[in-house]
């Protein structure tokens, strides 16, 4: 099955996604981290109702994380199961 086109394709679509994805948000975090350890005092900047630019940084990295779920999500039902449920189907057959 693993040599078989349909599942290259599969894992081709699969990582044509996670990789980058994961690349983007793993650069993303990494901005935050040293944001916060470089420039302390940038990250301290108040922008308003006791918030700074520290926390505010903090919670879109949540936001960030909820999105890509979403967005995986979204990018598998159309592209990935339909796929892995046709291999599925053929191999059950």
């Amino acid at each position: 099955m693993q040599a078989s086109p349909e599942f290259k394709e599969l894992r081709s679509t699969y990582r044509s996604f996670t990789f980058p994805m994961s690349a983007a948000f793993f650069v993303w975090f990494l901005v935050y981290v040293f944001a916060a350890v470089f420039f302390p005092e940038w990250m301290g900047t108040e922008i308003g109702g006791g918030f700074n630019i520290g926390i505010l940084f903090g919670f879109l990295q949540f936001v960030t994380t909820f999105a890509i779920t979403w967005i995986y999500v979204v990018y598998a039902n159309k592209y990935i199961e339909p796929r892995a449920a046709a291999i599925r189907q053929a191999m059950e057959g």
